[in-house]
């Protein structure tokens, strides 16, 4: 008789994440799950499912916990225009440091186009972003940190999409100096 192997499905689930992270879901073989989880398949298949719904699960935990470590860094911020700073250089620094890229900008161009629940994911991931930078946007026009032409909603959508070209930029040049301009760059132009 089979022995069932217990196991941490958070712990799992995180290792999971990394194997995802580093090898995309299409990259990603089952094999390559359980060892990196340290299970069999038939134990993953028993607990969490298959390789989509713990790429779900994945995609889901590495979503919600950067949205709490966003949270708490700008919470004790009290200018919104140093939140915006924080946040933007918060960003550039996980560029520029994680050595796999943006879990959510990756499943973006793999896997999002075609599967729905992956699209839900990651949309509710962006309107984090966006809800939480359009309301420093706003606080800092209302303070007079920001002075802007155009409306809140359009310097936050315009702040948001450099993330992603510095994800393209960094994967193709490995160049942080180069980023860490461009964030200052940024900064320059909103603080105007």
């Amino acid at each position: 008789m089979a022995r069932n192997v217990e196991f941490d499905e958070q712990l799992a689930v995180s290792k999971a994440m990394d194997v995802f992270w580093r090898k995309g879901y299409n990259g990603t073989t089952m094999r390559d799950l359980t060892e990196a989880m340290g299970i069999n398949s038939s134990s993953l298949y028993n607990t969490i499912g298959d390789k989509h719904e713990l790429f779900i699960r994945s995609l889901t935990h590495f979503t919600e916990s950067r949205m709490r470590a966003a949270l708490k860094q700008l919470e004790p911020i009290k200018s919104p225009l140093k939140a915006i700073e924080k946040f933007i250089q918060s960003s550039a620094h996980a560029i520029t440091n994680e050595p796999n890229s943006c879990l959510a900008i990756k499943t973006t161009f793999e896997v999002a186009a075609t599967d729905k629940q992956v699209q839900q994911i990651i949309k509710a991931d962006n309107d984090f972003t966006y809800n939480l930078l359009i309301t420093l946007v706003e606080r800092a026009i209302e303070k007079g940190e920001i002075k802007v032409s155009q409306d809140a909603a359009m310097l936050t959508d315009y702040i948001i999409n450099h993330f992603t070209g510095w994800h393209e930029s960094f994967i193709i040049h490995k160049d942080k100096v180069r980023i860490k301009k461009m964030a200052a760059f940024l900064m320059q132009q909103i603080s105007l």
